[in-house]
């Protein structure tokens, strides 16, 4: 659904991209949608800014949107015993909204462990960073993985961590990742 223009059929809180402000966008507001991954949605303003319009909230886009990106009917909460390899798939449903590549595959995720608790559960401690140091969507992200995270079977508590050092620079992105936007 790439490139769609849409009016907003609603007043719609967004994310401004680069700098993380939330800032409200009025109904009839034309936007273009230019990245539909991890369930949030990038979209460009009619001066050419950038916005990301959360999960949540996906339906200001429409009809048309919300048919064309139907989740399927058979999707399930998961459900089961705690899996660390599923805390690695839920953080590959995470993208930088300005990239299309999941965090994982960007070398922004540095640690990632989990630790049975004497209560019961898991607590899964991530450390992550973003691609520069200045970009406010840095939170938003903690807060997309921190959700994703939790929402698994088995982990009682998500601790994730934004962090800066090391600093990333683009040899931590994997092959997939280099191949994905071409650089290889």
């Amino acid at each position: 659904m790439r490139g769609l223009q849409t009016p907003l059929a609603r007043d719609c809180e967004v994310t401004m991209i680069p700098s993380g402000e939330r800032v409200v966008v009025p109904a009839g507001t034309e936007v273009r949608v230019l990245q539909t991954l991890g369930g949030n949605v990038t979209v460009q303003g009619d001066y050419g800014q950038l916005m990301r319009i959360d999960e949540k909230d996906v339906e200001v886009l429409g009809e048309d949107y919300q048919k064309q990106n139907a989740k399927p009917a058979d999707a399930q909460p998961q459900s089961g015993e705690f899996d660390p390899e599923s805390v690695w798939e839920q953080l590959r449903t995470v993208y930088d909204p300005e990239i299309p590549v999941n965090i994982v595959e960007l070398g922004l995720v540095y640690e990632c462990k989990s630790t049975p608790l004497p209560e019961g559960g898991n607590k899964v401690e991530i450390q992550m960073t973003v691609t520069a140091p200045g970009c406010g969507m840095g939170p938003v992200l903690v807060d997309d993985v921190r959700r994703k995270v939790s929402g698994l079977p088995g982990v009682a508590e998500a601790d994730v961590q934004l962090v800066w050092e090391p600093p990333w620079d683009q040899s931590r992105m994997s092959d997939v990742a280099r191949l994905e936007l071409g650089w290889m």
